[in-house]
């Protein structure tokens, strides 16, 4: 194995977008695990917790692939592995400042080069100590990402209003007899054109309303239509949902949509710092039954949770016991029968703030908060 050099003059496309300050915020809360965990090391090597811990880097190739980098932290430095034919586009245009990289052949193996290298495999006090697995501290490490930092946060607000900007402008163009290929097919390439990824895009017309997850199809959008975006940049995943109408709605379309609202407005009066999301997946529970979906509606789709490195990190269920803390990101995902509201969010000192925005798409007030309406055309 060997290791390069990180002196590299960025490309002109790119330079990597890691804040020093920030970094040293993350490292410093990798480390206070290690304390607590009386450990020298720990091996990041999924796709969220490296993009997270590098501030932004792209370490993927295929979307649908593991990542082409391992890392590890250890007391000495931080200690990137990547395999040979990568090694040239991460040290340009991916690597922050600080971090050591080396290189393995493209058919080596990550994990094992990266679990090798830093103190713990070179002689030093510690060595032969197995580095901790990100599975070994999956809660701390989340809990570790929740509160977003200033640059961080600031770039995930330019790309959430970009992203809800995008919505706007497809789906105001928009026709009756558009498809729902050529809907989601013109979200993508503004996604990319925004130099970000589109890891998911729904779309479903007014024929295949009843399904909440509706991959497009050539079927066109009729009288009405629903469109969902995923989009990552620098490592942060902003999600959204908007819907478009091509006549007044009837009044049950209408009265569901007003209640999902609702719904929603109580999810967000739960989400407060110190709140448990077991404790907010219960309020849920209850809140659909409270506004007239049944009991039974939560379980016919995911209800979101936080937000920020991964989709949902994690999905809210009975099961999630971590605690909600100050200028945190969440998605929440409310949903019935022809409805759904969704947008990313902030908590912040001053309450929750919404990031995917753009004052052209119509909205109405629910409890203090402006939200989506459907956008009649």
């Amino acid at each position: 194995m060997s290791q390069t050099t990180t002196e590299t003059t960025p490309f002109a496309g790119r330079a990597a977008p890691a804040s020093s300050e920030d970094r040293a915020v993350k490292r410093r809360r990798v480390l206070d695990i290690l304390d607590a965990k009386g450990r020298d090391s720990l091996l990041l090597t999924t796709n969220t917790a490296l993009t997270w811990y590098l501030d932004g880097s792209r370490v993927h190739i295929s979307l649908a692939g593991d990542p082409i980098a391992a890392l590890l932290v250890d007391r000495d430095g931080d200690h990137l592995v990547t395999f040979n034919n990568e090694a040239g586009r991460i040290a340009a245009e991916e690597l922050p400042a600080g971090v050591a990289m080396h290189t393995v052949p493209w058919y080596g193996n990550l994990h094992e080069a990266a679990a090798a290298v830093g103190s713990a495999g070179s002689g030093a006090a510690g060595a032969g100590t197995a580095p901790l697995a990100e599975g070994d501290v999956a809660a701390e490490l989340r809990a570790a990402r929740q509160q977003l930092l200033p640059a961080e946060s600031a770039r995930y607000a330019r790309l959430s209003a970009e992203v809800a900007g995008m919505m706007t402008d497809v789906l105001s163009s928009a026709r009756p007899e558009t498809t729902e290929f050529e809907l989601v097919s013109a979200l993508a390439a503004r996604i990319v054109a925004a130099s970000a990824e589109p890891l998911v895009l729904l779309c479903n017309g007014s024929s295949r309303s009843e399904f909440r997850h509706p991959l497009a199809t050539h079927s066109p959008v009729g009288r009405r239509a629903m469109a969902v975006v995923c989009a990552r940049r620098d490592g942060m995943v902003a999600n959204i949902t908007r819907w478009v109408r091509f006549d007044g709605g009837t009044a049950e379309e209408r009265d569901a949509e007003a209640r999902i609202a609702a719904v929603e407005a109580d999810i967000f009066d739960a989400t407060v710092p110190g709140a448990r999301l077991d404790r907010i997946f219960a309020e849920i529970k209850a809140a659909y039954a409270r506004h007239g979906f049944g009991s039974d509606q939560w379980e016919l789709h995911h209800q979101g949770g936080p937000a920020g490195y991964a989709g949902r990190d994690p999905r809210v269920t009975a099961s999630a016991t971590d605690t909600v803390v100050l200028d945190q990101a969440f998605t929440w995902n409310p949903s019935g029968p022809g409805v759904k509201i969704e947008d990313t969010v902030q908590l912040t000192a001053s309450g929750l703030q919404v990031l995917t925005v753009d004052p052209r798409w119509p909205s109405t007030t629910v409890n203090g908060l402006q939200r989506p309406a459907t956008l009649q055309l």
